[in-house]
């Protein structure tokens, strides 16, 4: 049960002056539903008040204040015709201008005759510093009431339907409700960084003095970005020591179908492979569970790594499971790993949501009896009608889509098993840290000898059809082509309709040779266009980007991404991995549309002069930002509201070092601090880690 202390950090937005169940709606979608959430929205500037001026002397585009008295009232002649109020003071003139004028709304705020505060833009029109006008003041009050006008102001990221003074009313209120809490941050540390209280820091960021109180570097921010990192911190740490805690189980093996697998291998194992396999060795014989990450760039041998680690469980006596994404990366990986497992006489099933009827049951059957040795498959693998004899190892592919807690199902069906987690898209350091904190991570950061750099070149999209002729004179020497087009969500119908376009316009020079495949298809068409591109029945693979993850034609030596401007760099290096498998020269070409921006220049550039993933990745999350990077925002990862990782990177290691002596010297939490680390978690809702905890 969440702490009594905490109710009003957790209460509806709807107990806010000025918010009503509409809006309630509208911030919900915005930040969240609860006060925490709300004080967790970010300003990201402000308007300064506190320019209080006569009317002669008020700067043309200022936000200024002015004590007024209105002189007359125009209302409009029609409906399209602003309202004006003639305001004066002993200086001169102000027009205030309003449009689409509620009611009696202008006659009630300026009566008159009476003196009123106005605070807005003020604006000059005319020839010599002319007339002064302010279009829709923020804010019209009584001399009296001055204090209504905040000297400084926040300005929120907003939604349609919010304005910033509902806001700004909202979160006063809220920092005014929201009690004090115990420290949970080391003393020492707070002395040394000059930090102040959550709560002192809550209100220097939202009710700041000056524009340098909201810097993501400054005191106030850090202090609250290094809650919520020690939140995520402490959490991951807690899950882990929980996961290290059940009982796990040593399987080790001789290496014998490893050996019969390798003789039948083309080519020898890189040193980086070899490491990553010994680390994994290392693990599975331990008695606590395996819980390992392994980064690999694309075309890194990731899947022999994983094939070694899946031998190793089925020479001990047990079962091994792959999960992939989707149906097309499980039938690669099963036509990839059986033809190998073949030369050690070990058997592999494939299981996907499209197995039915008897074929399913079969399939079961040989899962049940444990006559499947390596089980292949998508999330099929997990439904409750699928029961391992002994699993001993699971491996899950490309999924920086899931959350810990979706790891942590996934491993409950092993009992005791290891998990291993393998990815193709390199992650910066930081963000390993941040969402794979729960696992030791391995890295392969070597590519097989023989493979050939990709030639990367930029050019603008008016140049399409100088590309339609470099394409075809790559067909007509036996090669292969991708074409990428974006796929934006926003404008689904238009994005596809370029895709369509796209396809008609190279079908029309190249005919049968060209096939599509888009998110939208139904699976079995998009499959067998995939097939019909694998296995050479097509040239031409006209995509939106279903086909990022995994796909494998060696053939394929070139590849056109429209809109390059678009993508992100993991997700460009990515779809340039697609190519380059092959003996031949590959080429990249990336397309843009002008104007650039310096962000898309950048991003470019670096495709352009790198090919190392792991770089690449550190760019990205300078360039992007955390949040986009592992396309988190389409995922089960956790979105930091605070924490900004391209600033805040140094604060993440600091926090790991820190939950890391937390859980050696305090590991249920029951210190002052501790007690006080309690509250944190729940505050960025770590319930989870906090269940792990003993209670007390």
């Amino acid at each position: 049960m969440r702490p009594e202390i905490l109710f009003p950090y957790f209460a509806s937005l709807e107990t806010l002056p000025g918010i009503g169940r509409k809006t309630a709606v509208l911030c919900e979608k915005l930040c969240g539903p609860a006060v925490i959430d709300l004080l967790c929205h970010m300003p990201n500037g402000v308007i300064d008040r506190r320019l209080k001026t006569k009317i002669a002397d008020a700067p043309d585009g200022a936000v200024v204040t002015l004590e007024v008295k209105a002189v007359e009232h125009f209302p409009p002649h029609t409906r399209k015709s602003p309202y004006k109020v003639m305001c004066e003071d002993d200086s001169g003139e102000v027009s205030v201008v309003f449009f689409h004028a509620f009611g009696d709304y202008p006659a009630k705020a300026l009566p008159v005759g009476e003196p009123r505060l106005i605070s807005g833009k003020a604006e000059r029109f005319g020839a010599q510093n002319g007339r002064l006008q302010m279009l829709h003041p923020d804010y019209i009050v009584p001399v009296t009431e001055s204090e209504k006008i905040p000297a400084i102001e926040c300005v929120y990221p907003l939604t349609a339907g919010i304005s910033g003074k509902t806001l700004n009313k909202a979160v006063r209120t809220a920092l005014e409700k929201a009690p004090a809490l115990p420290e949970w941050q080391d003393a020492e540390m707070m002395r040394r960084e000059n930090r102040e209280s959550f709560s002192a820091s809550m209100k220097t960021l939202h009710m700041p003095e000056n524009e340098s109180d909201l810097a993501k570097s400054g005191t106030a921010r850090a202090r609250l970005a290094y809650d919520e990192l020690l939140a995520n911190q402490l959490a991951l740490c807690l899950v882990r020591r929980n996961m290290r805690r059940l009982p796990g189980r040593s399987v080790k093996a001789a290496g014998n179908l490893r050996n019969a697998v390798l003789k039948s291998l083309p080519f020898s194992l890189t040193s980086a492979q070899r490491r990553v396999i010994s680390e994994i060795d290392e693990d599975m014989a331990a008695p606590s569970r395996m819980l390992r990450l392994v980064q690999g760039d694309v075309g890194s041998g990731k899947t022999i790594v994983a094939l070694f680690a899946m031998l190793t469980a089925v020479e001990a006596g047990h079962q091994a499971a792959l999960m992939a994404p989707t149906d097309i990366l499980a039938n690669q990986h099963f036509e990839k790993i059986s033809a190998l497992a073949a030369a050690a006489g070990v058997s592999c099933v494939l299981l996907t949501g499209r197995n039915k009827g008897k074929k399913r049951d079969e399939i079961l059957e040989n899962i049940r009896s444990g006559q499947a040795q390596i089980v292949i498959g998508t999330h099929a693998l997990f439904q409750d009608d699928v029961f391992f004899k002994d699993l001993a190892l699971t491996v899950v592919d490309e999924q920086h889509k899931f959350g810990v807690h979706q790891r942590l199902a996934l491993s409950a069906k092993s009992g005791a098993g290891d998990m291993l987690v393998m990815t193709a898209t390199p992650i910066p350091r930081t963000l390993a840290l941040t969402y794979y904190g729960d696992m030791e991570v391995s890295r392969i950061d070597e590519l097989p000898p023989g493979r050939k750099p990709i030639a990367t070149r930029v050019l603008p999209a008016s140049r399409l059809d100088e590309v339609a002729d470099a394409l075809a004179r790559a067909l007509a020497e036996g090669n292969k082509a991708y074409w990428v087009c974006p796929l934006v969500e926003e404008s689904e119908k238009i994005d596809l309709a370029a895709a369509e376009e796209r396809y008609e316009y190279l079908k029309a020079r190249f005919g049968n040779r060209v096939v599509l495949a888009h998110g939208k298809m139904k699976a079995a068409e998009k499959d067998e266009a995939m097939n019909r591109f694998a296995s050479g029945g097509a040239d031409i693979l006209v995509a939106t980007t279903v086909i990022e993850v995994g796909v494998d034609v060696p053939a394929a030596t070139v590849m056109i991404i429209e809109h390059a401007e678009r993508f992100g760099l993991a997700q460009l290096h990515q779809l340039r991995g697609r190519i380059g498998r092959g003996t031949k020269e590959s080429s990249c070409l990336l397309l843009y549309a002008d104007p650039l921006s310096e962000t898309a220049k950048a991003r470019l550039k670096v495709m352009r002069e790198t090919q190392d993933g792991f770089l690449i990745a550190e760019e990205d999350l300078t360039l992007r930002g955390a949040g986009e990077v592992l396309g988190t925002r389409q995922s089960g990862l956790e979105e930091f509201k605070i924490a900004d990782l391209s600033v805040h990177g140094d604060l993440l290691k600091t926090a790991r070092n820190d939950a890391k002596y937390i859980v050696n010297v305090d590991p249920e939490l029951q210190t002052q601090r501790g007690r006080a680390l309690r509250l944190l978690l729940y505050l960025f809702r770590k319930d989870e880690a906090v269940q792990t905890l003993r209670s007390g």
